[in-house]
């Protein structure tokens, strides 16, 4: 069995290293081109704008730091390699296509050149200048597309590097970020516009999950999609309308774009959150003014909401812990945020489900076995932000299921009176019913079963 193992894992590693080269074979040649490409014609436009800042005359020239510049080549070749599923490999491929793709739109429509006339260099740093200038020109500034490939092979390092070793991969992803600046390449604002293009890649094409889609065309959600909707047209307006500092208003405006797009149909999966609660870093990022706005919330409801409540035996039901509590598994049904620190050291779980809609018949049915899962350590706490709707729906559910109650209503009613607070609206106490009726279907089918035998 051992030997077996060994040769499966060298052939899935051969398979890699050889799907590795191949898309090194197309992506180098696929990179210059483009490259050179949109540099030379951006050379032939007779006037081509900089943008600085006045404050970037104090960034000092560093020769030396070409070297961790040019760094960024030899990690763009290992980062292929270093996947370890043929699928990690093709969505980092397709990221590195996107990034050469969109950094050349950018450098087509919006044309900047760089400002600065760099210093003579002698020495190993000259050689590594001479060899830049040798196929590059002061264009191509904005989104630096250094900067963006950074991101994107910094990701892949940082999912492949050993927690000890992470510091030096940090540290000199840092350096390799910092000699943009210091080797005179970019400005200033190429850094800013490629981190975000960086990310916004990343986010768009996940590698441990995936877009989903299903309409349900409830007049709920398209009620609060146009709310998300409209406030995002604000921040868009605010940005292209005052400018200046206030393109930053593009960062909450792109954020609920996306809530806009998961309250339509892409539900909880735009959050990206996995059944470990891990959240990638780049939707972290891009989904933070969100995440702000509902820690705000959630701030202000916590006095009312942070005491757990036993519905029953072994069933505890609260929102998002920031405390210590006594259970032995966490069932967490929150998508904002990635798993906390409370819930380490315990048997967890998460089904993330979007706020204020409520799970479907489904969800429901999913959750009841993650339930039965959990159920086997001891003591479960069912969480969502507050407590009061996604978390509730699951514990009612549950004292169904497990048969603690005889009907739906006694369920609910028992919730109630554990936690006042809870929150089961129409839609939900629907869908609730929905499930129930299925529950009860399938469990007259099993008994038919068990008579016949």
């Amino acid at each position: 069995m051992g030997g077996n193992q060994h040769s499966q894992i060298t052939s899935s590693r051969k398979s890699i290293w050889l799907a590795g080269i191949v898309w090194l074979l197309f992506l180098a040649p696929f990179f210059y081109l483009t490259y050179m490409q949109v540099n030379t014609y951006t050379s032939t436009l007779s006037d081509v704008p900089s943008f600085v800042y006045s404050w970037e005359k104090a960034i000092p020239f560093l020769p030396w730091t070409i070297i961790p510049y040019w760094s960024v080549n030899i990690a763009y070749g290992i980062s292929l390699i270093i996947c370890t599923t043929l699928k990690e490999q093709f969505i980092h491929g397709l990221r590195l296509i996107v990034a050469s793709l969109i950094a050349c739109a950018g450098f087509l429509l919006f044309p900047l050149k760089f400002s600065f006339i760099r210093p003579t260099t002698e020495g190993v740093s000259g050689w590594l200048f001479t060899q830049l200038e040798g196929f590059d020109l002061p264009y191509n500034q904005a989104p630096s597309l250094h900067i963006i490939l950074l991101w994107i092979i910094w990701l892949r390092f940082r999912a492949h590097t050993p927690k000890s070793w992470q510091w030096l991969l940090n540290l000199w992803s840092l350096l390799i970020a910092v000699s943009v600046l210091t080797t005179w390449q970019h400005h200033f604002i190429d850094i800013i516009t490629g981190f975000g293009v960086g990310v916004f890649i990343c986010y768009l094409l996940p590698i441990n999950s995936r877009w989903k889609w299903h309409f349900t065309g409830s007049k709920r959600s398209l009620r609060i999609g146009k709310n998300y909707a409209l406030s995002a047209m604000v921040f868009y307006l605010l940005s292209f309308g005052l400018q200046g500092f206030f393109w930053i208003f593009l960062w909450p405006a792109i954020t609920l774009t996306f809530v806009t797009l998961g309250y339509l149909g892409a539900g909880a999966s735009i959050f990206q959150k996995n059944a470990q609660g891990e959240v990638p870093l780049s939707a972290q990022i891009i989904l933070l003014p969100y995440r702000f706005f509902a820690w705000c919330t959630y701030r202000y409801y916590l006095k009312q909401c942070q005491t757990p409540s036993l519905v029953t035996e072994g069933i505890l039901l609260g929102g998002r812990p920031l405390y210590k509590f006594k259970a032995n598994a966490v069932f967490d049904l929150t998508c904002e945020w990635p798993r906390n620190k409370f819930s380490q050291n315990k048997l967890y779980l998460a089904q993330p489900q979007i706020d204020l809609l409520p799970l479907s018949p489904d969800d429901i049915n999913k959750a009841m076995l993650s339930m039965e899962q959990l159920n086997q350590a001891g003591t479960v706490y069912i969480h969502c932000k507050l407590g009061y709707s996604r978390s509730a729906t699951i514990a009612v559910a549950w004292l169904v299921y497990t048969g603690t109650v005889n009907t739906l209503q006694d369920a609910i009613k028992q919730v109630y009176q554990t936690r006042p607070q809870v929150i089961l609206n129409l839609e939900t106490q629907e869908a609730l019913q929905m499930w129930y009726s299925r529950f009860q279907q399938n469990r007259s089918r099993g008994n038919n079963a068990d008579n016949k035998n």
